[in-house]
């Protein structure tokens, strides 16, 4: 059952998948995957304690996706060990350890290829393309809700402003 009406891509309207997560509730539980000497699972169970900002991308190798990525990864740097950071998205953990790497990125990326577990709970594959969607999820330190942006033109950034503003209350 998909979601109309909420995103659009290059214009063009698109479908969510899976239902839509409420401000003030707790985070559906997932299992996403990253690479750390071999590839290693990451739960919403394992962000509990913290703070938590997942930022979803569609790819990181598109010019929007990885300036999003290196615009949290900059801005959370002054908040150091406060908080998680995590950039999510369906490229192979392989390929993001190769982004951060490169682009000298020290958040998390963490990939939803496996299971698209991630992108179901949450509300955030895009149905036509079986990718991620752009959005922004701040969760507090019990894995409740506290922000979340689901940016309606996936091509265009997030509220960088916002997002952080939620998570400074938080840290």
């Amino acid at each position: 059952m998909g979601r109309s009406g909420i995103i659009t891509f290059k214009g063009n309207p698109m479908t969510l998948e899976g239902d839509d997560v409420a401000i003030g509730s707790i985070a559906p539980d997932f299992t996403v995957h990253y690479a750390d000497a071999g590839i290693q699972s990451l739960s919403r169970d394992d962000l509990k304690g913290k703070p938590t900002i997942i930022s979803v991308v569609p790819s990181l190798d598109t010019p929007v996706c990885a300036i999003q990525t290196k615009k949290f990864n900059e801005e959370l740097a002054s908040l150091g060990d406060k908080i998680n950071a995590v950039t999510v998205s369906r490229d192979l953990p392989f390929a993001q350890a190769r982004f951060c790497g490169a682009e000298d990125v020290s958040m998390r990326t963490a990939s939803d290829y496996q299971s698209h577990e991630f992108g179901t709970a949450f509300g955030v594959t895009i149905e036509e393309l079986k990718l991620l969607t752009r959005a922004v999820f701040v969760l507090d330190a019990e894995g409740k809700v506290a922000y979340k942006e689901i940016v309606p033109e996936v091509t265009e950034e997030p509220d960088y402003s916002a997002a952080m503003a939620a998570v400074r209350m938080l840290a």
